[in-house]
């Protein structure tokens, strides 16, 4: 679900480093050259990148800004390519006969571990190429004047792609506002010790 949408799990962060000078208007470049590259064509398991809040196939932003009055507004794009396990061992089970009744033909009896691996990987080639990739879009609403950044999921493992890409991106550091993050502040390190040794209690 986007960010427009009446119900929407959000995960708040806090950039904790100051905003170089110019860097604002440098945002739609940085965008562009971090954006998603589309994998219809390949046979790549999985491509992320930025794409526009406002249209996931616009990748170049030709037809809305990023600038939404003093928001920044984009979407991280994952496509991910899957395939069922039981498709996967059917079309294992097939190569590996294909290739125990051509080793036979040599006059060799077993297929190497080696040989299984590379077979395995050649499997699983063919059929990501046979396979299309499936979309996720996440939206990023960047509050730029109190510098605070929201994603539109509370996935650990989107959450973990989109700090990385995140930095890697405008080279700044994102502080998750988790209750506990916002309880550390001002806490000198015997109250924050204080509060990491809580333990939860049943009340009843």
């Amino acid at each position: 679900m986007g960010i427009l949408s009446s119900s929407i799990s959000l995960t708040r962060y806090k950039v904790i480093q100051d905003i170089p000078d110019g860097f604002w208007t440098d945002i739609p470049d940085l965008l562009i050259n971090h954006n998603f590259k589309d994998i219809d064509r390949t046979a790549d398991e999985r491509s992320f990148g930025w794409t526009s809040f406002d249209d996931m196939l616009d990748t170049s932003w030709n037809h809305a800004s990023p600038h939404k009055a003093h928001y920044i507004a984009f979407a991280l794009r994952l496509d991910t390519r899957r395939i069922p396990p039981a498709v996967l061992k059917k079309h294992l089970r097939l190569a590996m006969d294909e290739a125990k009744k051509e080793l036979e033909s040599r006059g060799q009896k077993f297929i190497s571990r080696d040989q299984k691996k590379e077979i395995k990987e050649n499997v699983k080639l063919k059929l990501f190429a046979r396979t299309l990739p499936i979309p996720a879009v996440f939206d990023v609403v960047w509050d730029t004047s109190a510098n605070l950044v929201y994603l539109g999921s509370n996935s650990p493992k989107v959450k973990e792609l989109f700090e990385d890409h995140f930095t890697n991106t405008f080279e700044l550091h994102l502080e998750p506002q988790t209750p506990y993050f916002r309880a550390v502040k001002g806490m000198d390190e015997h109250q924050k010790k204080q509060l990491d040794e809580v333990e939860a209690c049943i009340l009843i």
